[in-house]
């Protein structure tokens, strides 16, 4: 696949090396003074790529998502922060025929973490005296706190237990990204982590998306790659 890129910070050249030794082509490589171009000549530059990924700033997803599905690109959205302008997303990019897959979080590990979650939520639904909580960790550089993964996770476990569920974040150093799901009680502690050791992991699965996506239209989550990609072990219950 021939790629184009929005954004070129930290997560960006991991896409970038970790999709070159794959064996995919880096196109236009398009910073924040490259994004400031308009409509048509936004999208020239975009036309003849097989597929766009975006690890920006949330400002910018619009702009990207409008531009992507005007020149017929397929775009994966990895920016967190602005899913209160989802449904604008979605109208620019179904009234163009376009198509974008998004996710909190990209790591294959991080997706079927939620799933792990889902159920443990279920579980301890159950009964009362338990009281789920949440600690994410990211580097100081993270903007959005807390995390949309720690936000998606919230949202999965109050859907389970129907109560608040409370989340707790760090901002320092140089931390990949660590969250920690817990269920406490009187007698007891219960925890599942997710610990990223690298960004390889959110590269890994945003190349997954952006090979899903080709030749598809509309507006897809993340999850539903996985749906597929898990088709025949859902139905025998796994």
């Amino acid at each position: 696949m021939k790629l184009a890129l929005f954004g070129h910070g930290g997560m960006g050249r991991v896409i970038a090396q970790y999709a070159r030794s794959s064996g995919h082509e880096i196109g236009a490589v398009l910073t924040s003074q490259d994004t400031r171009r308009q409509g048509d000549e936004l999208v020239a530059v975009l036309r003849g790529h097989d597929a766009a990924i975006d690890f920006s700033v949330a400002d910018a997803v619009l702009a990207h998502a409008t531009a992507c599905a005007r020149a017929g690109v397929p775009l994966v959205e990895g920016t967190t922060g602005w899913r209160d302008q989802e449904p604008t997303v979605r109208r620019a990019v179904e009234d163009a025929g376009g198509a974008l897959v998004f996710g909190a979080n990209f790591s294959v590990g991080v997706n079927l973490f939620y799933r792990l979650v889902a159920r443990a939520g279920e579980l301890f639904g159950r009964f009362a005296e338990y009281d789920a909580f949440i600690e994410e960790a990211h580097h100081a550089r993270k903007r959005d706190a807390p995390s949309g993964t720690a936000l998606r996770l919230r949202d999965i476990l109050t859907r389970a237990l129907d109560r608040p569920v409370s989340v707790a974040s760090t901002r320092a150093g140089y931390i990949p990204g660590t969250h920690r799901v817990g269920f406490d009680s009187p007698a007891d502690q219960v925890t599942v982590e997710h610990a990223a050791r690298s960004r390889d992991g959110f590269a890994a699965g945003a190349l997954l998306a952006a090979q899903w996506i080709v030749g598809r239209q509309g507006v897809f989550a993340f999850d539903e790659v996985l749906d597929e990609m898990l088709g025949p072990q859902r139905k025998r219950g796994l």
